[in-house]
C-alpha cells in the first residue's frame, strides 16, 4: 500500500538527537547542519499545480489558467506544502489540482504528454482525500514498477462526481500502462474496473474516448 511510504517529519522534520550530539555555536550553522542530515530526497522534483475554476467560466484559451504552486523534492517538503493547503474536498467545484514532475506541465500539449493517456477512478467524497494522498504518496515514493512512465497526476472536483487520474507518457506501451492501472488499483484498495484513455483520441472525439485498456 502506498501510505507504507508515508513519513511525517516532527516539528520542522529534524529527527530527535541526542544531547550534545550536534554542537551549536550559536551561529546557526549546527541547526541548518541537522536540517540537511534529517532531510528525505525524493527520487524526482515535484510541482503542485492549481487549475482556477473561476477563470474558466470566461472565455479564455485552455490551460491559461493553470498555474505553479510549489515545487517539492524532499519528504519533509511534501508534508511541509501538504498539511498547509487545501484538501481535495475542500476545493470549490470546478477546481482541478495537479501534481506533476518538475519540468513536466499538466496539458496534453506538453511534449512528454502528447503521446500518453490517463487512468481515472472515479469516487464519493468520503473517499475523495484518502485516495488522492494515497496516489501522491505512491507516486513520490516511487512505488510503480513503471514509474519513469508517469507524468503526474490530477484530481478533479465536480458537481455529482469526483475523479482522480494518473497521467502517463507512452500510450502505446501496454505493458506498461497495464501495470500501472493494476498496481493503483491495489495502492487504493479499489475493486471497480478503471479505464485508461489515449490524450489523441480525447482531443479527436467530441462524445469523450473510448478506454484503449480496462484493468
Amino acid at each position: 500500500m502506498a501510505e507504507d511510504t508515508e513519513t511525517r517529519p516532527a516539528s520542522a522534520g529534524a529527527e530527535e538527537r541526542e544531547e550534545g550530539e550536534i554542537a551549536d555555536d550559536g551561529d546557526g550553522s549546527a541547526a541548518a547542519a541537522a536540517g540537511r542530515v534529517s532531510a528525505h530526497p525524493l527520487e524526482n522534483a515535484w510541482t503542485f499545480w492549481f487549475d482556477n475554476p473561476q477563470g474558466k467560466s470566461r472565455a479564455v484559451a485552455w490551460g491559461s489558467t493553470i498555474h505553479p504552486i510549489h515545487t517539492f523534492s524532499t519528504v519533509e517538503d511534501f508534508w511541509s506544502l501538504y498539511n498547509n493547503i487545501h484538501h481535495p474536498s475542500k476545493l470549490n467545484v470546478g477546481a482541478d489540482f495537479h501534481c506533476f514532475k518538475d519540468k513536466i506541465e499538466p496539458k496534453w500539449e506538453d511534449p512528454i504528454c502528447a503521446n500518453g493517456g490517463k487512468w481515472t477512478i472515479s469516487c464519493g467524497k468520503g473517499k475523495f482525500d484518502t485516495f488522492w494522498l494515497h496516489t501522491l504518496l505512491a507516486l513520490i515514493g516511487e512505488q510503480f514498477d513503471f514509474g519513469d512512465e508517469i507524468c503526474g497526476a490530477v484530481v478533479s472536483v465536480r458537481k455529482n462526481q469526483e475523479r482522480v487520474a494518473i497521467w502517463t507518457k507512452n500510450a502505446a506501451n501496454e505493458t506498461a500502462q497495464i501495470s500501472i492501472g493494476k498496481q493503483w488499483k491495489e495502492f487504493l484498495d479499489y475493486k471497480d474496473s478503471i479505464g485508461f484513455v489515449v490524450h489523441e483520441d480525447a482531443k479527436r472525439s467530441d462524445k469523450g474516448a473510448k478506454n484503449r485498456y480496462t484493468v
